[in-house]
């Protein structure tokens, strides 16, 4: 049998798909088949993956427990439209982690659970405005694309919509604000408090943690209008401590979104909250009027839920948490050094489970820091990474259980040989 080549593929896809991909990542890398830390493409190359699928392969890929899970539920269904008993036992064990979930409600993607907690905000004050901040990312709905990446920078609070098609009436209900500024945060919070529903952001907003007292801030400013804080947990729940961003930080919203992990590698994801917010979810509670209407066709589809269930069983075992910090500060140190040993400016930024490089002097501590960068260092970087074996996101290292102590030393080889690419440029 003729093996295909990636690059007949990438000739096949140009023909039924726009720009020759899925839009998510870079068409001409045509993945076959993933083990434990490694992926191969096409063309039979090996990598160690830091892309771990955009997140969700935390204990990393065709996990043998995970897998067992999902041929067990196969074997009795796929899907059913019902509610189902694996479904029920892992919304039981996420509230059960998670600080601010009384109840949740499953959706199948981010971009939905995002755009549902929106909508909860909203029915739930009975006000229109949702604050976000620069540079957050919350899906794809009309608001979440509002600065998240704004090639030209506007006056706070106006936002500037990233994609074309969004209506002009979408964009007049979102202002926006810099991440981790705290004076600034009280100051428009205040000023639009009779009009505002909610304020979304990501805890460690892509790879920028918040400084000491931002969450704290918008939680008591939320708290004293009577706003919704929405904490955008679909990366750093179940990642950055079993309780997410909320755990690891102190503070607890009022809704948070969830996805990624949760599905184990299926297309799984939630909003969680208090009762008395998730509660404009029944009816039967809270009359026509304050109803918000949600169905989807796979939401919480029981293949999920196994493969999510088994994979947060996995997390909740002893030392797993210590032994994905271990290896991105083990990383985390190399970057750096690498970097000073070749004389170039850079910062390391993020938490040991989800952090890269940014060529730049630093600090970053918000969207437009991001923006001060080496183009060139950070598109060399990933170049020359990816040609000695290893696989990530343009701006972004995820560590995942599945790496070993040689996948490690290897990727400090490459990224010691990156820099110095860096360096001759």
């Amino acid at each position: 049998m003729t093996q295909t080549s990636q690059q007949e593929w990438r000739e096949r896809a140009q023909k039924v798909l726009p720009a020759g991909g899925f839009g998510n990542y870079d068409p001409k890398v045509i993945l076959k088949k993933g083990r434990g830390s490694r992926v191969w493409d096409e063309d039979g190359n090996e990598y160690i993956d830091f892309l771990i699928g955009s997140g969700p392969m935390l204990v990393g890929h065709n996990h043998p427990e995970v897998m067992e899970a999902v041929q067990a539920q196969l074997a009795d269904g796929a899907t059913f439209f019902t509610s189902n008993a694996v479904g029920i036992e892992l919304a039981e064990v996420i509230c059960d982690a998670v600080p601010c979930a009384d109840q949740l409600r499953y959706v199948s993607t981010g971009s939905e659970a995002d755009m549902y907690a929106l909508r909860l905000a909203r029915a739930h004050t009975g006000r229109d405005l949702i604050l976000k901040f620069e540079g957050g990312y919350h899906g794809m709905s009309g608001e979440a694309l509002m600065s998240m990446a704004p090639q030209s920078l506007a006056n706070f609070p106006m936002p500037v919509p990233d994609s074309a098609g969004i209506p002009q009436s979408t964009r007049d209900g979102v202002i926006v604000a810099p991440f981790n500024d705290i004076t600034f945060a009280r100051q428009i919070i205040a000023e639009h408090a009779d009009t505002l529903a909610g304020v979304i952001v990501e805890p460690l907003q892509r790879l920028i943690p918040p400084v000491p007292g931002f969450l704290e801030a918008l939680r008591e400013e939320t708290t004293r209008y009577g706003i919704v804080l929405i904490f955008d947990e679909v990366v750093t729940g179940f990642r950055l401590a079993l309780g997410g961003g909320q755990e690891l930080y102190g503070v607890t919203p009022d809704l948070c979104t969830l996805g990624k992990v949760i599905g184990g590698g299926f297309p799984l994801a939630a909003i969680a909250g208090t009762s008395e917010v998730m509660s404009h979810f029944d009816i039967e509670k809270v009359g026509q009027e304050k109803f918000t209407f949600q169905v989807g066709t796979l939401s919480g589809n029981p293949v999920a839920s196994a493969a999510g269930l088994k994979t947060l069983e996995i997390l909740k075992r002893e030392a797993a948490y210590d032994t994905l910090r271990q290896a991105g500060r083990r990383l985390m140190t190399s970057l750096e050094s690498a970097a000073k040993k070749e004389g170039i400016p850079a910062v390391v930024v993020g938490d040991p489970v989800l952090f890269d490089i940014v060529f730049s002097a630093g600090p970053i501590d918000d969207y437009r820091d991001t923006l001060n960068t080496n183009a060139e260092f950070q598109r060399m970087f990933s170049v020359s990474l990816r040609r000695d074996g290893i696989l990530k996101a343009p701006m972004k290292f995820y560590s995942s259980l599945a790496l070993t102590g040689d996948d490690i030393a290897t990727t400090e080889e490459a990224i010691s040989g990156a820099m110095e690419a860096c360096a001759q440029l």
